[in-house]
């Protein structure tokens, strides 16, 4: 049997292009030879619907498309793809996440999702039920009956040897063993998360082992709002080995050839490429959230602020490989303490990127709102008033010309500034997208680095970035980090370092761990307790904050959930 695993890239809720795109992939396919093509979970709404799986016109448009397909459909060919599945009764909830199998002319539902995840970014409880029982479809192709068993994404996270927590319920590996399928396929819309593209070899490599057969894995691919989807499907044969992988970050299709009349469990495929190195990952996934943020969203050309820092620098690059330097523009906005050399990184970094950049001195502007507020204050505005109202002039006037000119405004703060408060409201955290709100400080400084580095040259050729040559430059890399809000300013005025601030900073976030916690590790209680108030102090500004491309295990924004308004 040749089978094509679809990786797609859906726009959630664009039902009827989605079935186009998926049945061109299908035409591919079947030029290609396969029997049977595999989709994404709930591949034709894109993942996650969210509350459009509400609304009844929607579903009754899903199925007829469905329908439409089955009728398009080369004949012969068989396709898996991910549904919704209406239930009667009109009890709450009152759909199925499920798989269906369309064939020419007809198509029936074949499995249900088990597990329905419910934390961090997913609500699946609040539109599915679960399904009490497992799935083992049995598929004519060439001549034999295949046992193909079924899972959907979070049915395949059940290895308990794995240090991951699993949810609660049945396990649906096991309960597919006594039905011996000869093959394992899982359709998954699977967020990106660093080093999560390894674990989900894992989880496929011990569920191939349970059931002594391969499996074929097929993620979604793309950006849609603050999740990212990698893609990076792939075929696990029964020894662990990777039999095939499709690229990180990019639509993809690929052919798979397993027969076991002749060979059993022997797998044939096609050169498998490795999974690319971690920062080239996150480069990839970044570049392609911030891409079709902008594209889904209806935006051409996006505008950012900079300031001659290591962020702005990031996020100009990561803007110039998302949409090409002819479609990024850059303000310059120096205040009287703005350094001479961060005007002068500033003006190099968008020479080398190739972007139109433009300075306007806020100098007058500032001078202005001190006389005004004079009488109000008794005294022009001092002190941290002082210095958020120039983050805020500069704020506005980006504001306006993205508005003046249909831009997408991009944000340049960090995961450590929005942390712990380092950022100003209707100021720098202005924006419709947070790039590198995900980022620990750290992290940037990293990336950076790599970007810099010759070993980044194939990726950043790939986008359309010099292949050679320093790209953010050694000047802003080594820069010590300042808002320059105030004379000879620096972060670490305010803040540890953030080699100090961004384990604690995890340690917090992403473990949720408590300062007793830390100070039993060997943290300084002071520092400990510190960053605990930062953190708890800045909910409400991260509840204003613009939506952010989640990278790591938790994300402020939908996978964050805590109170304004709470004891520390």
């Amino acid at each position: 049997m040749r089978l094509a695993l679809a990786q797609i890239n859906p726009l959630v809720g664009d039902l009827r292009g989605n079935t186009e795109r998926l049945a061109q992939r299908c035409i591919e396919a079947a030029a290609a030879g396969a029997d049977l093509v595999v989709a994404p979970e709930l591949a034709l709404w894109g993942y996650p619907p969210r509350d459009l799986l509400l609304r009844p016109a929607l579903q009754r448009e899903h199925d007829k498309l469905l329908g439409e397909l089955a009728r398009q459909l080369p004949s012969e060919l068989n396709l898996v793809l991910g549904v919704s599945e209406p239930l009667p009764g009109g009890q709450q909830p009152g759909l199925f996440n499920a798989a269906a199998l369309v064939q020419a002319g007809q198509w029936r539902i074949v499995a249900r999702k088990r597990l329905l995840p419910s934390y961090d970014v997913f609500d699946e409880r609040r539109y599915f039920r679960s399904s009490d029982q497992p799935a083992l479809l049995e598929l004519p192709v060439g001549g034999r009956r295949w046992r193909l068993g079924l899972t959907i994404c979070e049915d395949l996270w059940v290895e308990e040897t794995l240090p991951i927590p699993r949810l609660a319920g049945p396990d649906p590996i096991a309960e597919l063993i006594p039905l011996h399928p000869e093959l394992l396929i899982n359709l998954s819309a699977s967020p990106f998360g660093q080093g999560k593209a390894a674990l989900r070899h894992q989880l496929a490599q011990a569920a191939a082992a349970r059931l002594g057969c391969p499996v074929v894995y097929v993620n979604q691919v793309g950006g849609n709002d603050e999740l990212v989807f990698d893609g990076s499907s792939f075929v696990i044969d029964p020894g662990g080995s990777v039999r095939l992988q499709l690229a990180c970050a990019e639509e993809d299709l690929g052919l798979w050839t397993y027969d076991v009349d002749e060979a059993p469990r022997e797998l044939q495929a096609t050169a498998t490429p490795a999974l690319p190195p971690a920062m080239e990952q996150l480069f990839k996934v970044l570049v392609l959230g911030l891409r079709d943020y902008a594209r889904k969203c209806g935006f051409q050309r996006a505008l950012l602020g900079l300031s001659g820092g290591i962020d702005s620098a990031l996020v100009a690059a990561l803007a110039v490989a998302a949409l090409g330097p002819e479609r990024v523009q850059a303000l310059l906005m120096p205040s009287p303490y703005s350094s001479a050399g961060s005007i002068s990184d500033a003006l190099a970094l968008a020479g080398t990127l190739g972007i139109a950049h433009h300075t306007v001195a806020i100098a007058p502007l500032m001078e202005q709102f001190a006389s005004t507020l004079d009488g109000p204050l008794a005294g022009p505005p001092t002190g941290l008033a002082a210095e958020n109202l120039q983050s805020r002039i500069r704020g506005t006037l980006l504001m306006a010309l993205a508005n003046q000119q249909g831009q997408l405004l991009l944000s340049t703060g960090n995961k450590s500034e929005l942390a712990v408060g380092y950022c100003t409201l209707y100021g720098d955290m202005n924006g419709g997208l947070a790039v590198i709100g995900d980022l620990y400080k750290s992290t940037v400084f990293a990336l950076c680095a790599w970007l810099d580095a010759p070993e980044s040259g194939p990726s950043r050729q790939r986008v359309g970035l010099a292949a050679e040559g320093p790209l953010i430059g050694e000047a802003i890399r080594q820069k010590p980090p300042s808002a320059e809000l105030s004379p000879n300013q620096k972060d670490s005025d305010s803040l540890p370092d953030y080699s100090v601030l961004d384990p604690v900073l995890a340690a917090y976030i992403d473990e949720l761990r408590s300062p007793e916690d830390l100070i039993e590790a060997g943290i300084d209680p002071a520092l400990a307790h510190r960053v605990q108030r930062l953190l708890r102090r800045a909910e409400f500004k991260r509840r204003q904050a613009p939506p952010l491309l989640k990278v790591s295990r938790r994300a402020f924004g939908t996978g964050w959930r805590m109170p304004i308004a709470a004891a520390d």
